[in-house]
C-alpha cells in the first residue's frame, strides 16, 4: 500500500475480501461478471455499488467503471474506502481486478486470475495467486 495506517489496512482487506466474495459468487451463478464497487462508509458499514451510465441492458464495462468512479467521487466525504472490481485479461486469462482506495491515502490495485470450472449449478470458481501493486489515487485526490 501507498500509505496509511493498520486501521486503514485492516479495512481495505475487509473490503477486498467482501468483493472478491460477491464477484465470486456472481460468476458462480451468471458465468460472467459486470463492474461493480464496494464501499465502507464513515460508520463502518460495507455496502455494494453498482452504476448505470445509460447504455442499456448491455452497458460497456469501462462507461460502468467511470460512473462508478463519478459516483464514489461525489460521495467521497461520505466514504471511509472504496473497491471497484472489474473482469479483465490479464496475460490471455480472466482475472479480477479489484481498484483499492482508502480515505487516508493507501490505494492499490490488486489482480487475482480465475477459470470457470464447469456448467449452471455445479460451476465453480477456481483462483490463481492475487498479485498486489501501488497505484495512484482517484477518489481522495492525486499523489
Amino acid at each position: 500500500m501507498t500509505s496509511g495506517s493498520d486501521d486503514a489496512q485492516d479495512e481495505l482487506n475487509g473490503l477486498l475480501n467482501g468483493a472478491v466474495g460477491f464477484a465470486e459468487q456472481t460468476l458462480q451463478r451468471y458465468g460472467e461478471l459486470y463492474p461493480f464497487g464496494a464501499a465502507l462508509d464513515r460508520t463502518g458499514e460495507e455496502r455494494l455499488l453498482g452504476a448505470d451510465p445509460g447504455e442499456g441492458d448491455h452497458p460497456d464495462s469501462t462507461s460502468v467503471l467511470e460512473a462508478l468512479y463519478a459516483g464514489a467521487g461525489a460521495n467521497a466525504a461520505e466514504l471511509r474506502a472504496v473497491a471497484f472490481v472489474a473482469d479483465v485479461l490479464l496475460d490471455g486469462s480472466d482475472a479480477l481486478r479489484v481498484e483499492l482506495e482508502h480515505s487516508e491515502g493507501a490505494s492499490l490495485v490488486v489482480h487475482l486470475p480465475y477459470r470457470l470450472e464447469g456448467d449452471g449449478d455445479a460451476r465453480e470458481v477456481a483462483f490463481g495467486e492475487l498479485v498486489a501493486h501501488e497505484a495512484g489515487p482517484r477518489i481522495w485526490g492525486q499523489a
